[in-house]
């Protein structure tokens, strides 16, 4: 967005109006960062190990014992969060996009954001034992798929999906993201992690929004899923187990880059503007 319209919106905005909405946004990355931090660690360490690579529940459901279900809760409250989070920061226009057309889209991208983490958390209920696990949603889709309208609308999901993976992907390739980050020693040093991080969720995002857009041209609901359907996908090409591997070990960066949003987050219209950015910070010593 540009700095001049940014500036004019938060013109008259005391940051204390806003300071209730900071805790929901720590709240929402970091559970975040802990979903992927589960499913990237559970899925390496069984690829060590001579296993498979695991989805999102699967990796959840194998946290045995207290502690496990601690964590699976943890992460469920966590997704909560930050479907709140993406709400609130989408109706009250807390990142300051303002009411133009690519402002308005932003947020509504927050809004669908939201709800694919609201749909995490229902995944992190039901690993604990909460509901039931079996085929619910193929079975659904496949009703879906049964009639044109819903072929055109889980194929309309899948490239939605697919360009949110290529942002992902441009917001790592242009740093954009420091923007939002308050420039300090961490941020500055663990800068390369937090890009790598972020360019391999763009990749994972990607191809799940590659394999729903396949499925409705297909008319086959078997061939979409979230990211364990992407690590089987990756699975089957050439060098398959090196390549999940690498995507595990990108989203243990991804997951670090929740944690830092967590603690670092530049939250426009709740923020003390006396705040650097961690753009702001790379240009000073640059200079």
């Amino acid at each position: 967005m540009n700095q001049t319209a940014q500036q004019k919106i938060l013109e008259h905005v005391d940051p204390s109006d806003f300071a209730w909405a900071v805790p929901i946004m720590r709240a929402g990355y970091a559970g975040r960062g802990l979903a992927y931090l589960v499913v990237a660690g559970v899925s390496l360490w069984s690829i060590l190990q001579g296993g498979q690579a695991e989805g999102t529940k699967a990796a959840m459901q194998s946290l045995n014992g207290m502690v496990g279900a601690m964590i699976v809760g943890l992460i469920a409250a966590g997704m909560f969060a930050y479907a709140i989070w993406r709400a609130v920061d989408s109706l009250w226009d807390l990142e300051a996009y303002g009411t133009s057309a690519k402002g308005i889209l932003a947020r509504l991208g927050m809004f669908v954001t939201g709800a694919v983490h609201a749909g995490i958390g229902v995944l992190a209920v039901t690993a604990l034992g909460a509901a039931s696990s079996g085929s619910g949603g193929k079975e659904m889709l496949d009703r879906i798929l049964q009639s044109p309208a819903g072929v055109w609308a889980v194929g309309l999901v899948g490239m939605v999906t697919f360009a949110t993976g290529f942002y992902y992907f441009y917001k790592a390739i242009t740093q954009s993201y420091r923007e939002h980050l308050q420039g300090n020693h961490f941020t500055l040093h663990w800068n390369p992690v937090l890009r790598i991080g972020l360019a391999a969720q763009g990749i994972g995002v990607i191809i799940i929004g590659g394999l729903i857009a396949y499925a409705a041209l297909s008319a086959n609901a078997s061939e979409a899923g979230g990211l364990g359907s992407a690590f089987d996908w990756l699975g089957d090409q050439a060098y398959g187990r090196i390549l999940v591997a690498a995507l595990c070990v990108g989203l243990l960066g991804f997951s670090l880059f929740c944690f830092v949003n967590a603690a670092y987050r530049i939250v426009p219209k709740a923020s003390d503007r006396s705040v650097q950015s961690l753009s702001a910070k790379v240009k000073e010593l640059a200079a």
